[in-house]
C-alpha cells in the first residue's frame, strides 16, 4: 500500500494540529539521603526534608532512610534504592560516621561513591570523622582536635546550655532548628577543616566532615524558606 501525503484540508482539522495548549510538566530533582544511624542523623535531615518537600515540591524532592547499616552495607542499600525508584535520583547522599569501623571499609565506601557516579546519578560520600556531632559542634566554634566521639557530647551540652537550648542528647528532634542560626559558621568551619585534610583519606581526616557539601546544595531552599517565615 502506498503512503499518500496528507491533504491540505486534513491538515486544518483538529486531530492533525499540534497540541500547543498542552504544558510539559518538568519533573522535580530527586535526592536520596541514606544514613548509617536510625535516630540522630534521620531526625536532623528529616527536618530539612519536611521544609523542602512542603515548600518546593515542584522543584526538588527528598527521600530519607535511616538504614542502621554502616559503610559498605550502607552504600549497597543506597544503590538498591536507586534501582527500585522509578523516578530516578539525581543525587544520592550516603551519610555515615567513621566511628571504629575498619579503615578499608571507610575509604572503600567513599571510593565506591566516586566510581559509581554517572551523568544521571551522582553519589556523594558524606562521612564524619568521627561522628556527625562534629558537624553540630562546628556551628559554634572551629574545632580541629582529634578526640573520641563521646567527648563531643559534653562540649555540645555546654554550647547548647549557653544559648538556652538545654542539654545535648542523641536523637534530639529539634537539632536542625536549634542550629539553623549558626549554619554559615558551621559551613565555614567545615571547609576550613577540609583544607587541613587535603590529600587525606576519610579514615585519616580526623577531625573532618563532609556534611557541609549536602547542606550547601540544599541551602538555597532552606534560606528561601527562612526568609519567607520571617516575612510572614
Amino acid at each position: 500500500m502506498s503512503l499518500k501525503p496528507f491533504k491540505k484540508s486534513d491538515l486544518e482539522k483538529g486531530w492533525m494540529k499540534k497540541r500547543r495548549d498542552r504544558k510539559i510538566r518538568i519533573q522535580p530533582e530527586y535526592h536520596l539521603i541514606v544514613t548509617e544511624g536510625t535516630k540522630t542523623e534521620p531526625k536532623y535531615f528529616q527536618a530539612i526534608r519536611d521544609i523542602i518537600n512542603s515548600q518546593f515540591r515542584d522543584k526538588i524532592q527528598l527521600d530519607i532512610f535511616g538504614e542502621g547499616d554502616n559503610t559498605l552495607s550502607l552504600f549497597e542499600k543506597a544503590q538498591a534504592r536507586v534501582y527500585q525508584n522509578p523516578n530516578g535520583y539525581k543525587h544520592v547522599w550516603v551519610v555515615y560516621d567513621t566511628d571504629d569501623f575498619p579503615i578499608e571499609h571507610i575509604n572503600r565506601t567513599a571510593k565506591l561513591c566516586e566510581q559509581s557516579s554517572t551523568s544521571d546519578t551522582q553519589y556523594h560520600a558524606i562521612w564524619s570523622n568521627q561522628c556527625i556531632e562534629l558537624w553540630y559542634l562546628l556551628h559554634f566554634s572551629f574545632f580541629h582536635v582529634d578526640i573520641h566521639r563521646s567527648e563531643y557530647w559534653p562540649k555540645l551540652t555546654a554550647w547548647l546550655t549557653n544559648i538556652g537550648a538545654g542539654d545535648y542528647t542523641k536523637g534530639r528532634e529539634d537539632m536542625y532548628g536549634v542550629l539553623l542560626p549558626y549554619m554559615e559558621t558551621a559551613i565555614a568551619n567545615a571547609k576550613r577543616l577540609d583544607q587541613l585534610n587535603v590529600g587525606k583519606t576519610p579514615s585519616s581526616a580526623a577531625p573532618g566532615t563532609k556534611v557541609y557539601e549536602l547542606i550547601e546544595i540544599l541551602k538555597p531552599y532552606l534560606v528561601e524558606n527562612t526568609a519567607f517565615r520571617m516575612k510572614g
